[in-house]
């Protein structure tokens, strides 16, 4: 039974910090490369970050370059998203998904597998 299970969300300052994390099991982790998305109430769901097979390629978009990290370990079949300098716009559920092509990570349709989401908002 494929899962994938997000936890870490919450509430927070603007200007703090969460780290989520993205347990998975039931798959060859190790062959997917692995993001997080996000929806905001009345937004479509959108990539943040993506990281590869291996660890080593990440690609991080622009709105949060600097101040999120995403990164992953193999051995514990999990990854992360750190997310620092937190901002009242980044307030969404956040999702992990799993993807078996690098250049197929833009699109959500691409995506083998999903987790429930994780909710994280932002405010004083």
């Amino acid at each position: 039974q494929v899962q994938l299970v997000e936890s870490g969300g919450g509430l927070v300052q603007p200007g703090g910090s969460l780290r989520l994390s993205c347990a998975a099991s039931g798959f060859a982790f190790k062959s997917y490369h692995m993001s997080w998305f996000r929806q905001a109430a009345g937004k479509e769901r959108e990539l943040v970050a993506t990281i590869g097979n291996y660890g080593i390629s990440m690609s991080h978009v622009d709105s949060v370059k600097g101040r999120f990290t995403i990164s992953r370990d193999n051995a514990k079949s999990t990854v992360y998203l750190q997310m620092n300098s937190l901002k009242p716009e980044d307030t969404a559920m956040y999702y992990c998904g799993a993807v078996m092509r690098w250049s197929d990570r833009w699109t959500q349709n691409n995506y083998d597998y999903w987790g429930l989401g994780t909710q994280v908002t932002v405010s004083s």
